[in-house]
């Protein structure tokens, strides 16, 4: 094997998508900052406990471990973000008031997160902390679309749904915690068999339930078979009722339910979303973000209270979006002279690209689109268009 062979689902990324990814980077981060949130620079690793504490087993699988020679402890290459800026926020800042946070980095993936996926994201993100109430959902929720059409993504769609409502139904069943993730499992998948199998030993009302739920997918009228058919509860009507107000306040994007999707880490405790974008013969195909709120998250660092955001990889965002247009530049040709090397300076202090043609590469192409360049006319250094005949 060549030893320049990369590991599978990882990837060397090439100028054109490198700068778009850049740009897409800023343009994001700007976004956030334009709604009050504060970036925050968590780093790549740290002790396992840190980042695994309360998030369930899915996250420990996806996350490398390497031991610390300095301190023979195990520390973990983050594969989520979410539980450092928790840790940000109850250990480092403890603040008593609302904090809004945002970050960018890379995270890493013991395994791709689904076929073709890079192993290595750069993950997007900003959450809330501080705040029970919806309107701190709602704000999320139109980040993330905001997000999205930032980056050139106008075709939006949102899934939502909230893992009370399964919770609800589960509440009081003696149902030891491997058995209840098989269940989430199997209603992830939509596995009908599997679930019939999981239920069979549940109260009837309940197994019929949760058999149920795999069925409950699609517009606002999902809501209402479920307020129907599934038994009441507090918790479930909380549930649905959070679903109509946030689904009710979301403007320019098409709205559906899924009540059995529970993909995603253990450490969610409400209502959760997925964004999806890219347009395909029935509408938006390609799930971009995701995110909800999971108030348990701080706990582990001491420190519980309301949190939700979302998330998304930069790198598979880019993918679902058209490129950028080449960067316009000036050709400029190599050389010593005072007045040219004064030109090129200002022209650059100005903003503007300036390529500078080396000797013998008169005619090589780059990633720019020099559509201009430098030409001493009457000893004066001049920009001219150059003609595209």
């Amino acid at each position: 094997m060549s030893a320049w062979v990369l590991p599978d689902h990882i990837a060397d990324i090439l100028p054109s998508e490198a700068r778009h990814i850049e740009d897409l980077r800023r343009d994001l981060l700007d976004n956030a900052r334009r709604y009050g949130y504060e970036l925050v620079l968590p780093p790549l690793l740290e002790h396992l406990e840190s980042l695994l504490t309360g998030t369930g087993e899915e996250l420990d699988l996806q996350t490398f471990k390497l031991v610390d020679q300095l301190s023979g402890r195990t520390l973990g290459l983050r594969a989520d973000s979410t539980p450092q800026v928790a840790r940000i926020d109850a250990h480092l800042l403890n603040r008593a008031s609302i904090t809004r946070l945002c970050y960018c980095g890379p995270v890493v993936h013991t395994r791709s997160a689904r076929p073709h996926a890079t192993r290595e994201p750069l993950q997007f993100g900003a959450e809330i902390y501080g705040h029970a109430g919806l309107e701190a959902d709602l704000e999320i929720l139109e980040l993330a679309q905001t997000t999205l059409q930032a980056a050139g993504v106008h075709q939006i769609a949102v899934d939502m749904t909230d893992v009370r409502i399964v919770d609800a139904l589960l509440q009081g069943q003696g149902i030891a915690a491997a058995d209840q993730a098989r269940i989430h499992a199997a209603l992830a998948v939509k596995d009908a068999a599997e679930l019939r199998q999981l239920t069979r030993s549940l109260p009837t009302e309940v197994a019929a339930a949760l058999r149920l739920l795999p069925d409950l997918y699609g517009d606002a009228t999902v809501l209402d078979e479920a307020e129907k058919r599934l038994p009441k509860s507090q918790q479930l009507t909380l549930a649905l009722q959070s679903l109509r107000w946030l689904s009710s306040r979301l403007d320019g994007v098409r709205v559906s339910f899924d009540l059995a999707d529970l993909r995603g880490y253990a450490y969610y405790t409400g209502v959760r979303f997925a964004l999806f974008g890219g347009e395909g013969a029935d509408g938006p195909v390609r799930e971009l973000a995701r995110g909800g709120r999971y108030d348990e998250v701080g706990a582990v660092f001491g420190r519980k209270r309301p949190a939700v955001g979302f998330s998304l990889d930069l790198k598979e965002l880019v993918q679902a979006v058209k490129p950028p247009p080449l960067t316009q530049a000036i050709l400029a040709p190599w050389g010593e002279q005072a007045g040219l090397r004064r030109a090129v300076q200002s022209l650059r202090s100005r903003g503007e690209t300036v390529v500078c043609v080396l000797p013998g590469h008169e005619h090589e192409t780059n990633e720019f689109h020099c559509d201009r360049r430098l030409r001493e006319i009457g000893g004066q250094w001049v920009v001219e268009f150059i003609s595209e005949n």
